[in-house]
């Protein structure tokens, strides 16, 4: 079953793996110590974003270690960008309205 990127990432505990890992890839137990979960419940979360493509895992010896899709983050970026131009031009708007309040103010 193929899960909604978007879905993945609104909850805040995957946010944090996804943060976790950009900077290295890690196990799961490595995951696991910074969180007040269970092993178990992080390996659920991985398994999420695993099949969302947001991670990818690769075997080394005995352990498998997590790491951080990059192009997949890109995709995320990019049709997010669409919206970022809007929400600039409007606090662009909003900047300029309250310069000239200020500048008519007593």
């Amino acid at each position: 079953m193929r899960r909604d990127v978007f879905q993945a990432i609104a909850d805040p505990t995957r946010r944090a793996i996804i943060g976790l890992i950009a900077l290295q890839a890690m196990t799961p137990n490595a995951i696991a110590e910074h969180f007040d979960t269970s092993r178990q419940a992080v390996s659920k979360h991985l398994q999420i974003l695993v099949e969302c493509e947001l991670v990818k895992q690769e075997q080394q010896g005995r352990e498998i270690y997590y790491q951080l899709e990059v192009a997949k983050m890109k995709e995320i970026d990019k049709w997010l960008e669409q919206f970022r131009k809007i929400w600039e031009d409007r606090f662009n708007q909003l900047d300029t309205i309250f310069s000239n309040i200020k500048q008519n103010k007593p």
